[in-house]
């Protein structure tokens, strides 16, 4: 299994292009199993989640053309004109939990489906149930059973009134698509409002879906009898954007990070600004900077979007471990997100973790280990540790990294940072 070696204390200077967002391109890419027409979407990401979910709808029988575009991501096409198997197998939704996204839209054009339980995940439980009821309120009959949620529709979804108890982003993504192809209106309440939403929701319109509310809590959607054919870019990544800001921060330096939009991750440049890190759009590019001077320890609480992302709790608390004072970081989407902690720790952090808050108190420098990868965002926060730490640090596990970082080493390399992949 890969690793990366890191020789931390450089400065980064230059420019990264900031790829599409995975978080908008999965879901994206489960659109097209919405109708027999083409749907072109641009910029996606070389990802391996978005590869699994590929391999997943080339199972249900689309049809997908790929072209690559060099730093503009890829193209792909897809067309789906019949329905090869309704079933989403374990060997395929074990490696991502995203795969649940094709249930709305089978349901919602095939009128039946069967799809695999995600399971658990490392950072934490994210249940379905959510997909589930709301689907049941829009006439769906839903057993599960050997692991598998099994659903039919056979006269088709019905509109319905559905308030989600707690803010979901799947669930919302999978009952938005659903509900374009059921018959009268659909009324989502406490809707989840993340950018890759209205991004998926503008492609859904352009498909020929009827959607007011786009970017509020509360969506209403009108069905229609079949969605077109389409063509839409994948906004760029605003988590990928974020990480390459703090780890400007944490080395220093100053990188003009293409694509980047500062409106997309307001709430993580507000920490950045407090905690005395530069940012200033110029055109399609964002510049971030540090000029040296030490970073001041900033509070911060993860919170539904807009609120601090909890995909960018790891980087930050990465980036506290060597600020001055003491910050806070308090973690309320997922039970079991602290566990980069310990393998900060390996590299001299003081964190303190108390319940659902780390307190991290800020050393001067923290020296390179060898570390373990646990998940997705804990695996760039290490990296981030090991580009301001003092020595060699070696990240484990790095498969994590490539489900949604694309070409890491290789764009930080490109800035100056001493690191490469190391095969097994």
């Amino acid at each position: 299994m890969d690793s990366i070696r890191i020789i931390g204390g450089r400065p980064l200077e230059g420019r990264i292009r900031i790829s599409g967002a995975k978080n908008a391109a999965l879901p994206l890419l489960a659109a097209g199993l919405l109708t027999d027409r083409p749907l072109m979407l641009g910029n996606l990401p070389r990802l391996a989640d978005i590869e699994t979910m590929l391999q997943l709808l080339a199972g249900h029988g689309v049809e997908i053309d790929l072209a690559e575009n060099g730093e503009a991501g890829r193209t792909a096409i897809l067309r789906t004109p019949t329905l090869a198997d309704d079933t989403a197998p374990y060997d395929i939704v074990r490696k991502m939990r995203a795969s649940i996204l094709v249930l709305g839209p089978l349901l919602a054009r095939w009128h039946r489906a069967r799809v695999s339980l995600p399971g658990g995940c490392a950072i934490g439980s994210r249940p379905v149930d959510l997909h589930i009821d709301g689907l049941r309120r829009m006439g769906a009959e839903i057993d599960l059973a050997d692991g598998y949620v099994a659903a039919r529709a056979p006269d088709g979804l019905i509109g319905a009134t559905i308030r989600f108890p707690s803010v979901s982003v799947g669930a919302t993504e999978n009952l938005l698509m659903a509900a374009t192809l059921a018959r009268g209106q659909t009324v989502l309440e406490n809707a989840a409002r993340e950018p890759e939403i209205t991004d998926l929701a503008n492609c859904l319109v352009a498909m020929g879906a009827r959607i007011d509310g786009i970017g509020s809590d509360l969506l209403t959607v009108d069905g229609v009898e079949a969605l077109g054919a389409a063509e839409h870019h994948v906004l760029p990544d605003r988590i990928e954007c974020a990480t390459y800001a703090a780890a400007v921060a944490v080395t220093g330096g100053a990188v003009d990070l293409a694509g980047g939009r500062l409106d997309l991750i307001e709430a993580t440049a507000g920490v950045l600004l407090d905690a005395g890190v530069g940012l200033e759009q110029h055109g399609d590019d964002l510049r971030v900077w540090r000029n040296g001077a030490s970073l001041k320890g900033v509070d911060v609480t993860t919170q539904p979007y807009p609120g601090f992302p909890t995909d960018m709790q790891a980087q930050i608390m990465s980036l506290m471990t060597t600020a001055e004072g003491a910050a806070a970081i308090t973690e309320t989407i997922f039970e079991n997100r602290f566990m980069h902690v310990q393998e900060l720790r390996r590299m001299g952090a003081d964190i303190l973790v108390k319940g659902s808050t780390a307190l991290v108190r800020g050393v001067p420098r923290l020296s390179g280990a060898p570390v373990m990868a646990t998940d997705l965002r804990a695996s760039v926060s290490l990296v981030l540790a090991g580009l301001g730490a003092e020595g060699e640090t070696r990240v484990n596990r790095i498969y994590h990294l490539d489900r949604g970082y694309e070409r890491l080493e290789a764009k930080l390399a490109a800035c100056g940072a001493e690191i490469e992949r190391v095969p097994e």
